[in-house]
């Protein structure tokens, strides 16, 4: 199929793009990567009266650490991220090359799968596991929006429709921090069936200070399972504790059946991914001296 019929026009910065957004309100859509608005156009399941390409904004280019913090302009190809990541952030170094394909994570963006917001993508359930956050520009202003608070169902986020996501921001874990990650997909490159993706932070004791897990795959949204924290908090993460803490948080999800699996099914290998990424993330967790 071929898409509906649109007007198109390259901003040159974020605010034009903005004036440009504000004019249509719902009627705009964003083009950054464009590699999952493409096939919604090309599916007709999105037919925007306009669409606003932000890759003349190279304001919005370019990917920064600084004091702890990870800041992903809206720009940043996924593949840029995966290649820094390979000496700085093992947990995204082991996520990303399971998102899509090379070709696709070279052109699409990182913002732009988490404002996507499809629940069975790897990048929001890391922008949930790293206490991430999108940051939001409009007419009123800017805004951070966190991660827990970005995701309303699928497909569908916090933004307003003349907003522009501008930038992701993750809190990156430190190096005494463990990390886990897994996923059960059909085929190299299709949306998981489930995932998790895991942290974990000991004491000298070799007890659990804190600990993330946040799955994807099994639900409208990501999901972050505080509970897992809970049940591990202040405890030696043996064997038994972590399977105890992956039960917990298996337990809350409320995954749907589909063509691909049933309910019952994601339940269990989300539980199974959970204890896997759990144990992973315990035992490589740096106790401090």
């Amino acid at each position: 199929m071929k898409p509906a019929p649109f007007d198109y026009v390259l901003a040159r910065s974020a605010a034009e793009a903005l004036d440009h957004l504000g004019q249509v309100g719902a009627d705009g859509k964003v083009l950054a990567g464009g590699q999952s608005l493409i096939p919604t156009l090309n599916f007709r399941l999105a037919r925007p009266r306009l669409l606003v390409d932000i890759n003349g904004a190279t304001e919005l280019a370019g990917l920064r650490e600084a004091d702890g913090t990870l800041t992903v302009g809206a720009l940043v190809r996924q593949r840029t991220l995966e290649r820094w990541a390979r000496t700085r952030l093992p947990l995204f170094a082991d996520a990303l090359p399971l998102v899509g394909h090379l070709a696709t994570r070279t052109r699409g963006t990182v913002v732009g799968s988490l404002v996507h917001a499809d629940p069975a993508a790897e990048l929001p359930a890391l922008l949930l596991a790293c206490d991430g956050a999108v940051v939001a520009r409009g007419r009123a202003g800017e805004r951070v929006i966190p991660g827990r608070d970005l995701y309303r169902g699928p497909l569908t986020t916090a933004l307003d429709p003349d907003e522009l996501a501008t930038e992701a921001r993750f809190a990156l874990p430190g190096d005494d921090a463990g990390w886990g990650f897994a996923e059960v997909a059909r085929r190299h490159g299709d949306f998981a069936l489930a995932g998790a993706a895991a942290l974990v932070w000991r004491d000298p004791a070799g007890r659990v200070t804190r600990a993330r897990l946040a799955f994807f795959g099994v639900g409208g949204t990501p999901v972050l399972a505080g509970v897992a924290e809970r049940v591990l908090a202040g405890e030696t993460p043996t064997p038994s504790r972590i399977a105890e803490a992956a039960r917990a948080a298996a337990a809350t999800l409320t995954p749907e059946a589909d063509l691909h699996a049933t309910v019952e099914y994601r339940r269990r290998v989300a539980a199974v991914l959970a204890e896997r990424t759990l144990a992973a993330a315990a035992g490589r967790a740096r106790l401090p001296r």
